[in-house]
């Protein structure tokens, strides 16, 4: 004979069921990159099932509305041999065994929620409920509480994780009673200390990077000697990086009694210039009664097959290698205008409605790695104000540290120009996808190219958005950007309306105006474009259908801001552009003396520190030697004539 439980008594051990999930602790503001939170799960038996459960955040903010922005299903997981499941990103150590995006667990005032259920219970913006509730912690981050959030989970406290300092590094853990203590965090362990103790796997190279043809050594240790052989396997593949990539064993021993094994491989050189990539190594499954204290670590490995270009780097700048693919007439209505006529007319070709394109801001990573390619190395970008090169693959694309990465500078910074991005501006669709534009979509200036720059990462947020000549670049470089970002800006305030450079130093949260315009005027003149600078003019122009009209005819400064202002522009009475750059110097670097030849007319010759100082000028009126008793150092030559002027760089060894 069946018997049969009553409901209640039914209902009564389904709860007892599910209750056996808490959530033992949790990390959502750690100080500086906030990368190392973490969420643990605790069933009360070991190697418990997760099968049934999701995992789902709730935002707490007034735009949250107290609904979900992330959830994750926990089928196919189970807890350890402490009961403990631990969710975070491969920053925390030990590593966790559900994987999640770093920063992604936002301060509070928010929500961590187990339901019996699936992902799909939870599409994003689902408000809280009790509704197959089983366990709920609401935190905060030294905020107020958020009582409609503790209405709709049923929860009557929320705890702050920052109550100890927000500069102190603490969690917020489950005592064995039901109650919170906010303490230093004990990822991956019992909160009370008690439980089995793990022995540690962790892994290092001898080098932080490699180039195709050399040996990767990697140490595998424990952290205490193994009482077996312990025997693993890891991989090294990752996109790109195959197994044709590398020779070499991928499994290791550590012999019993030991707590270390080094492993060789070969990296190799296949000839063949596939970019510069990344091997990642990731532990295999391991046994019991060890944990992973880092795993799925990143090590760049180097292509020494790559494209060197005819033209040289900023800091060796060439002329006349690369020819401008503007079209025939692209300048021709520019004729004979003066100042306003002259502006407007310059607008109507960069901000063509019928011809220019608009690309999205992760469209802009793409070009800039095309248009500031390094021309000594094709797989690297150059970077402005560092004058130095870094790989491309090492572009910044999460928060955090940006250390050793490089990213997007806004040289009319995107505060003062009041850029902005949408969400369609996170993906990259390519060149063919684009929007239209015009002068008055201001909010496209966020990702024009022409604007745009790659920069080293801590020193783009060390220029931050101060006015040039504020802001004059890191100490002990050439400056050989100055002119490059003069250009840049002044052609963003012709293709944008509501943009405008000004003399001295706005406050900086001015929007619509960056200064100095003098010191910019004296940063063209003394730094012409050259050959990487018209190379990334024409790649820009295939992407957005339109130029940078001051590297084209850099003379077109001269009548909007500077000495030229009130004429008429009329290109028939500039020199040709070949011409000005006819007059050549060398060697050099040089010991001290230098030839200069390709003077055709009566010729003032002046030398400036880098600093500005003049200390050498003589006239000249024809080709001839100069000797010069200067100290090592770069210097700038400029030979000016009646017609035009032109600016050297001059390195004395």
């Amino acid at each position: 004979m069946k018997t049969q439980l009553p409901f209640f008594a039914f209902l009564l051990f389904s709860q007892f069921f599910y209750s056996q999930i808490v959530i033992n602790e949790l990390d959502t503001d750690t100080p500086g990159q906030d990368f190392e939170e973490f969420i643990e799960l605790k069933s009360d038996t070991p190697n418990f099932s997760l099968d049934g459960y999701v995992l789902v955040l709730f935002n707490g903010s007034n735009s949250g509305n107290d609904s979900s922005y992330f959830t994750r299903d926990l089928d196919g997981y189970n807890t350890d041999a402490n009961g403990l499941l631990l969710i975070g990103s491969t920053n925390v150590s030990p590593v966790p065994e559900l994987l999640i995006s770093p920063a992604l667990i936002q301060n509070g005032a928010d929500a961590i929620a187990v339901y019996q259920g699936n992902d799909s219970d939870f599409p994003e913006g689902t408000q809280a409920t009790t509704t197959n509730l089983i366990d709920a912690l609401i935190y905060d981050t030294s905020d107020a509480d958020d009582t409609g959030l503790m209405a709709l989970l049923g929860i009557s406290e929320q705890i702050n994780e920052n109550e100890n300092g927000n500069q102190t590094e603490d969690s917020i853990q489950r005592n064995n009673d039901g109650t919170y203590t906010v303490t230093t965090p004990t990822p991956g362990a019992l909160n009370d200390g008690s439980g089995i103790d793990f022995n540690g796997i962790s892994f290092s190279t001898d080098q932080t990077e490699y180039s195709e043809g050399e040996i990767m050594s990697i140490t595998f240790t424990t952290e205490s000697p193994v009482t077996s052989n312990l025997s693993l396997n890891f991989t090294l593949t990752n996109g790109s990086f195959t197994s044709v990539d590398y020779s070499g064993n991928t499994s290791f021993i550590i012999p019993n009694g030991s707590s270390e094994a080094t492993v060789a491989i070969q990296l190799l050189d296949d000839g063949v210039n596939d970019g510069d990539e990344f091997a990642e190594i990731d532990l295999g499954t391991i046994p019991e009664g060890y944990n992973r204290l880092v795993d799925n670590v990143e090590v760049l490995i180097v292509d020494v097959n790559f494209v060197v270009s005819a033209w040289g780097t900023p800091l060796n700048p060439t002329y006349n290698q690369v020819q401008s693919t503007q079209p025939n007439g692209y300048y021709e209505s520019l004729t004979g205008l003066a100042d306003d006529e002259l502006r407007q007319a310059i607008q109507d070709i960069v901000a063509n409605p019928d011809l220019v394109r608009a690309q999205t801001y992760a469209d802009a990573i793409d070009i800039l790695k095309k248009a500031d390619q390094n021309p000594a190395n094709s797989n690297e970008v150059w970077l402005v104000y560092t004058e130095q090169p870094r790989a491309k693959v090492l572009f910044q694309d999460t928060g955090g540290s940006n250390v050793g990465l490089w990213n997007r500078e806004h040289t009319y910074p995107q505060s003062r120009g009041g850029f902005f991005e949408i969400e369609e501006d996170q993906y990259a669709d390519g060149m063919d996808v684009f929007v239209t534009t015009n002068a008055d979509s201001l909010r496209h200036g966020v990702s024009d190219a022409h604007g745009l720059r790659a920069v080293d990462g801590p020193e783009n947020s060390s220029r931050n958005n101060r006015d040039y000549g504020e802001y004059n670049g890191p100490a002990n470089t050439q400056g050989s950007w100055r002119g490059d970002v003069a250009r840049a800006v002044m052609y963003m305030t012709m293709r944008y309306n509501g943009l405008a450079l000004v003399n001295g130093n706005p406050p900086n949260n001015t929007v619509g105006e960056l200064g100095d315009l003098e010191i910019l005027l004296d940063w063209h003149r003394n730094d012409p474009p050259d050959d990487y600078e018209l190379n990334r003019n024409n790649i820009v122009y295939t992407w957005q259908i339109n130029r940078n009209p001051f590297i084209d005819r850099p003379e077109l400064v001269e009548y909007i801001w500077g000495d030229q202002q009130g004429q008429a522009y009329d290109p028939s009475l500039e020199i040709d552009d070949n011409n000005k750059r006819s007059i050549v110097i060398y060697p050099n670097p040089t010991q001290g003396e230098v030839n200069i030849s390709g003077i055709i007319e009566p010729t003032i010759v002046t030398i400036y520190t880098s600093m500005g100082k003049e200390i050498f000028s003589s006239d000249i009126t024809e080709d001839q030697s100069v000797n010069l008793n200067l100290s090592s150092g770069v210097y700038l030559m400029v030979l000016k004539n009646e017609h035009t002027s032109s600016v050297k760089r001059l390195i004395i060894l």
